[in-house]
C-alpha cells in the first residue's frame, strides 16, 4: 500500500508564496501520476495540478495556471507545488493523490477512495 503524506501548508499574505510536499512510501514512485487537489468547506474538492512520468508531464488547473508549478524528485519520492502569487481564494487544505500509469487528465475524474490528512494552506488579504 502506497502512502502519501501532505506538507508545507501554512498562513502567507496574498502575494506571497508556498511550497507543498507530497512525499510517497513507495519503492516505485516514478510509475506514479501524482495529482494535487483541494478543498474548503463550502466547495467539493477540486483538482489542481498533476505530474506524470508520461507525457505530457504536466497539467493545471485554469485558475492556477502560471502562478502554481508541479515538480517532482524521484530520489526523495516527492512531489512539490510551488504556490506563488497566491490568493485569498486558494485558501483550502490541499491533498495529494496517485494513479499508477495514469496520464496527468486521469487525474481529473478519478474518484480516489481515499484521502490523506491534507495540509492547510490559509491566504489573507
Amino acid at each position: 500500500q502506497v502512502q502519501l503524506v501532505e506538507s508545507g501548508g501554512g498562513l502567507v499574505q496574498a502575494g506571497g508564496s508556498l511550497r507543498l510536499s507530497c512525499t510517497a512510501s513507495t519503492d516505485t514512485f516514478n510509475s506514479w501520476t501524482i495529482g494535487w487537489f483541494r478543498q474548503t468547506p463550502e466547495k467539493a474538492r477540486e483538482f489542481v495540478a498533476a505530474h506524470s512520468w508520461r507525457e505530457p508531464n504536466t497539467h493545471y488547473a485554469d485558475s492556477v495556471k502560471g502562478r502554481f508549478t508541479i515538480s517532482r524528485d524521484n530520489a526523495t519520492n516527492t512531489v512539490f507545488l510551488q504556490m506563488n502569487n497566491l490568493k485569498p481564494e486558494d485558501t483550502a487544505v490541499y491533498y495529494c493523490n496517485k494513479n499508477r500509469w495514469g496520464s496527468v487528465y486521469s487525474m481529473r475524474t478519478i474518484g480516489f477512495a481515499y484521502w490523506g490528512q491534507g495540509t492547510q494552506v490559509t491566504v489573507s488579504s
